[in-house]
């Protein structure tokens, strides 16, 4: 069904937040990916709702990749008990690591770096550096405050319809996925362009 998929990357919070339904939703998550068969990619950290997503997948057997910068493995940010854990210097390494290990991007809740990923990657995917589709993952409709403000980008002219339309909000895994797959290959900067 989402055989397209081979690896997801996640970004989410580093902590937990007020909500524990948030944890849970991370934990299946990362669970259901493993369950599918597909590797997960995030982070590395240990805390949060990224502990949550990475023990999930590790729990049902699956594939975890981790990448973190060097600074926050010498503060014992990170995990080590992964299929792989990759270090790197800075964190515009890790993002573009992240992307050649991934097919596709996948926001849980999170905080102001959550936010910055996930809009970076979605931006990459405008322009062309990079064709991973991109979801946000809205989790007791978490994310609705956000999408309000995107599409207020798109009504004042900013951003176009296109690019908003191009992005999956899932509710379900299978929701996500699907969506996401749906997207694999779609060169969307060209199709933007009237070229694809």
């Amino acid at each position: 069904m989402h055989s397209e998929l081979r690896r997801v990357a996640v970004f989410c919070g580093s902590v937990s937040g007020h909500d524990e339904t948030m944890t849970r939703a991370a934990y299946d998550l990362g669970r259901g990916l493993a369950e599918r068969g597909i590797g997960l990619v995030y982070g590395a950290g240990g805390h949060g709702l990224m502990g949550a997503v990475s023990q999930g997948a590790l729990d049902a057997g699956g594939e975890v990749v981790g990448v973190i910068p060097r600074s926050m493995v010498e503060r014992e940010w990170g995990r080590d008990d992964l299929s792989e854990v990759r270090v790197v210097d800075t964190m515009h390494e890790r993002k573009a690591l992240m992307a050649e290990y991934a097919d596709a991007f996948l926001c849980l809740p999170g905080g102001l770096g959550t936010l910055e990923e996930i809009i970076e990657v979605w931006s990459w995917r405008q322009i062309g550096f990079n064709d991973d589709p991109v979801c946000f993952f809205n989790v007791g409709g978490f994310w609705n405050p956000m999408l309000t403000a995107l599409q207020g980008l798109v009504d004042a002219g900013f951003v176009r319809q296109e690019v908003m339309d191009d992005l999956v909000v899932a509710e379900t895994l299978d929701e996500a996925l699907t969506g996401l797959a749906s997207r694999i290959g779609v060169q969307f900067a060209d199709k933007l362009n009237g070229r694809g």
